[in-house]
């Protein structure tokens, strides 16, 4: 590996006369952020909606990771929503979503994650940009929904292989676009979102699984990252 470029006197993306003009870094508050590499794991920062007796646990890994575990009857599941809504989507305001992940069985399990309001049905939340898996399938999709029944884009992503980590990520520009990727590969984009399907109300970090057989399915984590411009 090359030798890392230095600067002394640091960078920043402050202007000269800015409270944080001479900082030597860029300005820690310019975006709202959040990221969990779950090294650690408190069940009371996130709302638990279970069928079921699922569990939510650390387990050993790189990088550090989070096991959400079904039990074993059909439709069974654990889904996780972080306490508190804290992104809200806004014309001018980029937001970015990623969340590295596997699945024990890709094609008989359903899978939400990405930003949703607190919902009791995950799979089916009234507002939300996120990743949906449906069982019967190892599809991926990306739905942006705006109040459900004022409206819903969503397209195929790609697909999940089993016990096997990928990434998915979107990418909300601020104008009128949500662009998806999958293992740093950007796959498509949702163009006129602004005005019908942007949603209007806070979102939080979300993910979860429900069993579509009448086996455990184990949603495993790496990390979750979310951040929007203020």
């Amino acid at each position: 590996m090359a030798a890392p470029t230095r600067f002394p006197s640091g960078v920043t993306n402050s202007r000269p006369t800015a409270p944080l003009g001479n900082y030597g870094l860029p300005n820690p508050v310019s975006y709202h952020e959040f990221h969990n590499d779950f090294d650690f794991y408190t069940s009371g920062s996130w709302t638990n909606t279970t069928t079921g007796t699922g569990t939510v646990a650390l387990t050993a890994g790189d990088g550090g990771l989070l096991a959400i575990v079904t039990s074993a009857t059909s439709a069974d599941n654990v889904f996780l929503q972080k306490t508190t809504e804290c992104f809200l989507m806004e014309t001018g305001k980029p937001a970015w979503f990623a969340a590295r992940f596997k699945v024990s069985a890709a094609t008989t399990s359903s899978v939400a994650i990405g930003l949703q309001v607190t919902d009791t049905t995950p799979l089916d939340v009234t507002d939300g940009i996120y990743f949906l898996v449906s069982t019967g399938s190892a599809n991926v999709s990306i739905i942006c929904r705006k109040n459900a029944s004022t409206g819903s884009t969503s397209a195929t992503v790609g697909t999940l292989v089993s016990d096997t980590f990928t990434e998915l990520a979107w990418y909300w520009d601020g104008k009128d676009t949500v662009a998806y990727f999958q293992d740093g590969v950007q796959k498509g984009s949702l163009t006129g979102v602004a005005s019908a399907y942007l949603p209007d109300t806070t979102l939080t970090p979300s993910m979860g699984i429900q069993t579509g057989s009448a086996a455990a399915k184990t949603l495993t984590v790496d990390y979750l990252f979310a951040s929007k411009a203020r």
